[in-house]
């Protein structure tokens, strides 16, 4: 269970995140791209922080992944600079990428018949033997 604490930061980190992240691609230059932080989890000591991403093109989330946590240390520098009257320590960033959009619209072509695995059993996923 989440403390309103932990709320509260994760909500100030993830405010801070998108502002730092958005800055850095208006920054490069790049226009094709969309960065959000969906989600941020601070663990209940407040030393870690789980970041999820949302990006747009998702194709491009893998590359995108990788070039934000090779530069951890530098968003975290910047997110200490933001928030260093409001926090004492900034909790360690570990990035992922939030698949629940992708997730929920599976379900929704699923269920719209798009794809249903109800009339085409070919598209469940095959269990494996064991």
């Amino acid at each position: 269970m989440e403390t309103n604490r932990q709320k509260k930061i994760g909500t100030l980190l993830q405010n801070d995140l998108v502002d730092i992240l958005q800055g850095e691609v208006r920054k490069n230059g790049i226009s094709n791209l969309l960065i959000s932080v969906s989600k941020v989890n601070v663990t209940s000591d407040l030393s870690i922080a789980k970041v999820f991403l949302s990006i747009f093109p998702s194709e491009k989330g893998p590359e995108i992944l990788e070039a934000i946590k090779s530069n951890s240390t530098l968003i975290k520098h910047n997110l200490a600079q933001r928030v260093k009257n409001q926090l004492r320590k900034v909790p360690n960033l570990i990035f992922y990428i939030d698949d629940s959009l992708d997730y929920i619209e599976k379900i929704d072509n699923a269920l719209s018949g798009k794809e249903n695995p109800v009339t085409n059993p070919e598209l469940l996923d095959k269990r494996k033997k064991s």
